[in-house]
This record gives structure tokens, sequence and C-alpha cells, in this order.
């Protein structure tokens, strides 16, 4: 029995102690792994957004130098530009200071060389400029200006210049100038100046003229009731309502009705368009006239004058005490020659032209080393004496 036992006691599998448990795998390795594949992806994405941003700052690096090198090229472009501008400015600068220059230096020889001329010059030969300017201002004042006095005057005072010099060659030449004052003498002088302050005046005149002066109208008799013995009845029956109404009536009526006597023949009335038309037309017409004193035509001065009396008579009365005093006027400025022939005075100027040219080559062939003409030789001593007088 006991070696049965034994024998099922070995046919029996182990026992199994009581505290000892089955060994699961180990999965730390796997975790392990897991936490260094995240954490190199978190680390690579941290590099490529470091990376992101890094091209990000090298692409704005990149249009920032861009721009600096636009804006850079622009400088350049302007400063090239400008550089160029002033260049140009700088070179037209030069250019004119230069013909300032140019200019300045011929002005220079120019007078050094008249100053020069003027110390060789003479007292004679400043008096014959002198008489040569005072031809001149005589000339112009009669052709230009009509002034016979002034150009009268010059010429007097010419000869009285050429009276003081020593050189016997202006004797042609003062020959000359008394024919020319004996004919400024022999022309009637005429007063531009009166005459056009007389033609001024008159157009003043007509200016204030009224409507009275024009040509003689019908009297107008309006029935206004002026007799005194209505007017004694009016006003003793003022305090009637029928008297006052009568009244109203008759200063009504004589408003409207007007009553004119027909013993003569009667003008037409002016319109004030036509009264103001001939006062105007009379002014042009005296306008006209001294526009044609100052410029000298005479053919204009006698046609607006005769207009102008011609308008006198046709519209204004002619028994008006100034219109009588404005035709008057008109009439004896009418008989005035503002335009008379006038004598040429330009024959002695030219000869006193001659003789300063002929006195100018005398002095300036000795300069040039020159042999002057026998007869240029003999009147050198009587010239050289001016300088002492």
């Amino acid at each position: 029995m006991p070696v049965t036992e034994s024998n099922n006691e070995n046919q029996l599998p182990a026992t199994i102690p009581a505290h000892s448990e089955p060994r699961r795998a180990a999965l730390w390795p796997v975790w392990l792994a897991c936490l260094i594949l995240l954490a190199g992806l978190i680390a690579l994405g941290l590099w490529s957004w470091q990376q992101w941003q890094t091209q990000q700052q090298l692409r704005q690096s990149l249009q920032h130098v861009t721009e600096m090198n636009s804006q850079l090229d622009q400088r350049l472009d302007q400063g090239r530009d400008s550089r160029t501008e002033r260049l140009q400015s700088l070179e037209t600068t030069l250019r004119e200071q230069q013909q300032r220059l140019n200019e300045q230096q011929r002005q220079i020889d120019h007078t050094a060389g008249e100053l020069l001329d003027a110390g060789n010059r003479t007292r004679t030969d400043w008096l014959l400029a002198e008489a040569e300017y005072l031809m001149r201002i005589a000339n112009q004042r009669l052709q230009i200006e009509k002034d016979i006095r002034g150009a009268l005057a010059a010429l007097e005072s010419a000869d009285e210049v050429l009276r003081e010099t020593d050189d016997v060659g202006v004797y042609p030449v003062r020959e000359q100038l008394a024919r020319e004052i004996m004919a400024l003498r022999s022309v009637t002088d005429i007063d531009r100046t009166g005459l056009y302050l007389k033609l001024e005046a008159a157009r003043d005149t007509v200016t204030r003229l009224t409507d009275r002066a024009l040509i003689e109208q019908a009297p107008d008799f309006t029935g206004s009731g002026d007799d005194p013995q209505s007017d004694t009845v009016s006003t003793g029956e003022e305090s009637s309502a029928l008297s006052r109404a009568w009244k109203r009536v008759k200063s009504s009526l004589g408003n409207v009705v007007s009553i004119r006597r027909l013993d003569e023949p009667v003008k037409p009335l002016l319109s004030p368009d036509q009264s103001a038309w001939a006062r105007l037309n009379l002014q042009l017409m005296i306008e006209q006239a001294e526009l044609a004193v100052l410029r000298g035509h005479d053919n204009l001065y006698q046609q607006a004058l005769d207009k102008a009396l011609t308008s006198l008579d046709t519209w204004y009365d002619s028994s008006n005490n100034r219109i009588i005093a404005l035709r008057d006027t008109l009439t004896e400025l009418k008989g005035r020659d503002i335009n008379p022939e006038l004598p040429d005075i330009s024959r002695s100027l030219t000869l006193l032209k001659g003789r300063i040219a002929g006195r100018h080559a005398n002095t300036e062939a000795p300069m040039n080393g020159t042999d002057a003409p026998d007869d240029e030789i003999r009147e050198q001593p009587a010239n050289s004496g001016d300088g002492e007088s």
C-alpha cells in the first residue's frame, strides 16, 4: 500500500508553490523607443520651424537689400543728373562771365581810346562838338516836334558857340547857319499849346451846355387853373364836398390836357437821345481838332472845325450867348494855319560834320606817322593856337 501511494505520488505533476506567478513580457523598451521617437519628432519639428524662420528672415533681408540697392541706384542717378546740371550751369556761367569780360575789355579799350583822343583835342574841337549837338537838337525840334522857337534858339546858340572858335574853316558853316536862322524867323510861329487850350475850353463849354441852348422849341402852356379868382372861389367853398370833387376833376384834366398856341410855326421837339447825340458829336469834332493841332494835320483841323460849326448851326440856338461865343471862338481858330511850310536846316549840320571830320583826319595823320598834305600843314599853325586861347 505504501508503495502504491509512493508511485502515485511520483506519477502526479509537480506542485506549484502558492507564492509564485507567471512572468509577463517586458514593455518598457517599447515605451522608451516611443519616447525617443516622439522626442526626435519634436526636435525635428523645432528644427524645421527654426529653419523656416531663418529662411523668412533671409528673404526679408534680401528684399530689404534689394530695396536699398534700388534706392542707391536712384540716388546715384539723381546725383549724376544734379552734377550734370551743375556742370552745365557752371559752363553757362563761365561763358557769360567770359562774354562780360570781353565786353568790359572792349569798353575799356574804347574808353582808353576816347581818353587818348580827348587828350589830343583842343578847345576848338570841344566847341565844334558842342555846336554840332546844338544843331542836332534844332533839327530834332523842327522835324519831329514842329517847334520853331526851340529850333531857332538852338541855332542861335550854335552860332554863338562857333563865334568863340578860332577856326577859319567854320566860315561856310556860319554862313549857311545865318541863312537858316533867317528862314526860321520868316516862318510864322504857331502856338500849339495855346490852340489846344482854347479848343479844350471850347469843349468844356459844350459839356456845360443845357437843353435850353438847343434849337427853339414851342412853349408849353397847361391849363392848370392859375386864375386867382378861381382860387378864391375854391377857397371860399372848401368846406363843400362838391367843390372839393370839382377841384380834383379840374386838376386831373389839367395834367392830361395841354394847350399850345399855334400863332407861329412850331419846330419839332428834340428827343433826349437826339440832344445827347448833338452834344457828343460836337465834343467829338472839337477833340478831333485838338488831335490835328498836336499832329500838325491842317486838313483834318479845318474839316473838324467845319463840322463843329455846322453842328452848331443845325442843332443849337443862334441867339444863345454861349453858342454865339462858341461860334466866334471856333471861327477864329479856323483861320489859323497850323502846318506852315518849314525850311530845311540840315545843310549847316552837314557842313559842320565835314569840318570836324577834316580836323580829326589832320590830327590823326601825324600820330600815325603819315605825311599830311601841304594845305593841311599850312593850317596846322593856325589850329595849334587853339589850346592856348
